[in-house]
């Protein structure tokens, strides 16, 4: 894997349940076309064949039985091939790669959730993926508010039935994560309005794209 490959066109959006990406991602996909740049839209686990066949595995409701170790294994191996298959080429083409979550949400879910030591993740993470995204959005807000608005959606899959008290710590890992890295973090408060959460995501945005200029 290209170790030097440029990064800086790779943005993850990561949060809790309820915390609004889906909005903010299109929002930020096109604001970046309307500056004539090319997009891809990504999400995990998923975005390939093999990733979505992964997905249905790992949010099925019927299958609580599974460990966090499979789940963890999982979500790396929809990873390995969204990496290989779409990630790198597109960066490798100097498209911008959007992606409804990447690795820090496996050292959120899977470490502060299920309780997998990050260490362990860290070495998947170095193997499995190679890379970070240049620039990660935070959407942040209350766990007990972002299950309110998940929770008007469809029936809960497997980890959105997950405790309150899951949650919790999935969302306090994240916010470590953010707090150590604030260099690579954009944390935005979503208990906003979602225009204004998207209003605040493009502006950042904007500032990576003439960072590439």
């Amino acid at each position: 894997m290209n170790r030097a490959l440029n990064t800086a066109r790779f943005i993850s959006f990561e949060g809790g349940e309820g915390a609004g990406k889906s909005t903010v991602i299109t929002a930020a996909a096109d604001a970046l076309r309307a500056l004539g740049q090319t997009v891809l839209l990504l999400r995990e686990p998923g975005g390939t064949a093999v990733g979505e066949a992964v997905r249905a595995v790992l949010l099925n409701p019927e299958l609580r039985g599974l460990c966090a170790e499979s789940e963890l294994l999982l979500m790396m191996a929809s990873r390995a091939q969204l990496v290989r298959e779409c990630i790198l080429p597109a960066l490798e083409r100097g498209d911008w790669v959007l992606c409804d979550r990447f690795t820090d949400a496996s050292f959120a879910y899977q470490g502060g959730g299920r309780g997998i030591d990050a260490g362990r993740i860290a070495e998947l993470e170095r193997w499995v993926a190679g890379i970070r995204p240049g620039l990660s959005f935070l959407l942040d807000l209350p766990v007990e508010t972002g299950l309110a608005r998940a929770g008007s959606r469809a029936a809960p899959d497997r980890i959105e039935a997950e405790s309150i008290t899951f949650f919790e710590r999935v969302r306090a890992t994240y916010r470590a994560r953010a707090a150590a890295d604030p260099a690579r973090w954009c944390v935005v408060d979503a208990r906003q309005p979602a225009a204004d959460v998207a209003a605040a995501v493009v502006l950042r945005l904007n500032q990576q794209v003439e960072a590439q200029r």
